[in-house]
Order: structure tokens, then C-alpha cells, then sequence
């Protein structure tokens, strides 16, 4: 994989942002943002023991998708204090995925704001993501394309993208978000999967209090190198085609999968992971 390092930028302005980062679509870290958010001082594992400690989790790992699963559904639950006594404790696949901090925990709201670049953020939707040393999430796009602002707090994360113009090479499973979970991004087996050799993306790590930019659509892989947390806060898909497909994945693909599922069980998931290294394959010389 050929992976260019993300521009990274102290400070920025609304107009030079949507200048050199929105418009041309391109990854983005901005490392002082937030530093006069409370988040910026109190967002650790023990505050966020404090105020969630007794309200209980979904989780998940790096399990193959299994067609019994449903959209999202988590793995395991837990009481956040213990989950992240586990965290502290020793490394576990286990992380917090999608969880909606305004609904948990209203408090948390008032520890952070929304920035001004120049497009509406979907206020109803903060995510927090917590993870384990070295737990992963598989290289995946959201279902809605959104811009997203990822916010790292407590420890070190690795952040590897892809814009959809790679979308060939990338081993993407048919009718899903994900490309083929056997591939370990973060030390790809090229002899296994050699179309990754022509992919061109871009990585990172991020640190306490940084933030990267993800245009919309971008395929995202992230491991957590440390013990940590982040939080996602997103704008919708301004690219007409890819509002166009956001519409399609929420409306068609995501109901025509679970169908799928249920009529066909695990033939379905095999014909899909299949079918992704395949089709992929056809391209090389």
C-alpha cells in the first residue's frame, strides 16, 4: 500500500479549511482545536468512570461477521466502570462502538462544542468509540458518507484511509461496508492480497487532543495502540453521489442484506467474502 502521511496543521480557520481541506476532499489533523474545551482536560478513563460508570455498554470485537448477527448488533455488554477496569488492566478486543454520548449521558454535552467549517454538524448524533491495546475496528465507510471530525482522547490511536476512488483494490466486500475482515491493515500480507499494492491512501496516529478530518465516504481502519477513546462528530454527505448512495445503503442495502441473512444464512456471508477477493483479483495484470 502506498500511504502518504496526513497534513497535520496546529490551528486552522474557517476559510482556509474549507479552502485546502473540504472542497479538494483531503484528510486533515488539527492538533490544538480543542484545547479550551473542558473535554480537552477532563475526558479521561476516571471521568468517564464517574459519569457513565453504572450505565451499561455495548461491545464489540474483531469476531468474523457471523449471519445470525444483525446490523450493528454488539457482541457482549458490560457496566462502563467495569469495562474500563478491563481496559486498564490488560489488552481486550473488546471496544465501545457508536454510542451515543447526548443520550447516556447528557452531562457530557456541555464539555465540548460544535467548530464552524462551514457545513451543519448532526447534533442528535456525538459517538463516543472506546478500545483496547491493539483491538481494531475493520476497514469499513459509514453508512451515511458524512464528513466526520474524530476527536482522540487518552492514549494513541493508528488511523489508516482510503478515499472511494480505491474502492477496486481494497478487497471491498458486495452489499456491506467493509472490505474482507481477513486483512490486517495495519501489516497487510501483499502476497495474499497483492491488488492493496496499487492502493494509494494515508495514515496517522493520533494523540491525546488531536483531531482528523475524514471527507465523506472515506474508508477508515483504526487500532488502538494504547488503551483509549474518541469521539465522532458528523456532517451530511454534500456530493450529490454520494448523498445518492447514503440514501441507497439506509433505504435498500442495508434491509436487502439482512434478508439475505435470514433466506440464505452463513452461504450468504461466504458468497459476499468470496465474491470480494474475486472481483478484486480481476483487476491485476
Amino acid at each position: 500500500m502506498k500511504l502518504e502521511d496526513i497534513q497535520r496543521v496546529k490551528t486552522i480557520n474557517r476559510e482556509d479549511f474549507i479552502k485546502n481541506y473540504y472542497k479538494p476532499q483531503k484528510p486533515v489533523v488539527i492538533e490544538n482545536l480543542i484545547t479550551d474545551w473542558p473535554a480537552y482536560s477532563k475526558w479521561n478513563f476516571e471521568y468517564m468512570k464517574q459519569v457513565a460508570g453504572d450505565i451499561t455498554v455495548p461491545l464489540y470485537d474483531d469476531r468474523p461477521v457471523d449471519y445470525k448477527d444483525g446490523f450493528n448488533e454488539p457482541h457482549s455488554k458490560m457496566k462502563m466502570a467495569d469495562y474500563i477496569d478491563l481496559l486498564r488492566q490488560q489488552p481486550t478486543k473488546y471496544r465501545i462502538f457508536l454510542w451515543n454520548l447526548i443520550k447516556e449521558v447528557p452531562q457530557l454535552q456541555n464539555d465540548f462544542s460544535y467548530p464552524d467549517f462551514g457545513f451543519r454538524f448532526m447534533k442528535g448524533l456525538p459517538m463516543l468509540f472506546f478500545g483496547g491495546m491493539d483491538s481494531y475496528t475493520f476497514m469499513h465507510y459509514d453508512i451515511d458518507l458524512a464528513n466526520i471530525f474524530h476527536f482522540h482522547f487518552e492514549g494513541k490511536k493508528e488511523c489508516i484511509l482510503f478515499p472511494q476512488t480505491q474502492n477496486r483494490f481494497l478487497y471491498k466486500v458486495p452489499h456491506s461496508l467493509i472490505t474482507h475482515e481477513s486483512i490486517d491493515f495495519s501489516n497487510p500480507n501483499l502476497h495474499e492480497w497483492p491488488a492493496l499494492e496499487m492502493a494509494d491512501g494515508y495514515k496517522t496516529q493520533l494523540n491525546h487532543g488531536e483531531v482528523l478530518y475524514i471527507p465523506e465516504g472515506f474508508w477508515h481502519y483504526m487500532k488502538y495502540i494504547t488503551p483509549g477513546f474518541s469521539m465522532s462528530l458528523r456532517g451530511m454527505a454534500h456530493n450529490s453521489k454520494n448523498l445518492g448512495k447514503a440514501v441507497y445503503n439506509v433505504l435498500v442495502m442495508r434491509h436487502f442484506d439482512n434478508l439475505m441473512r435470514r433466506i440464505k444464512g452463513q452461504r450468504w456471508i461466504d458468497w459476499k467474502n468470496d465474491q470480494a477477493i474475486k472481483r478484486t483479483n480481476k483487476i491485476l495484470p
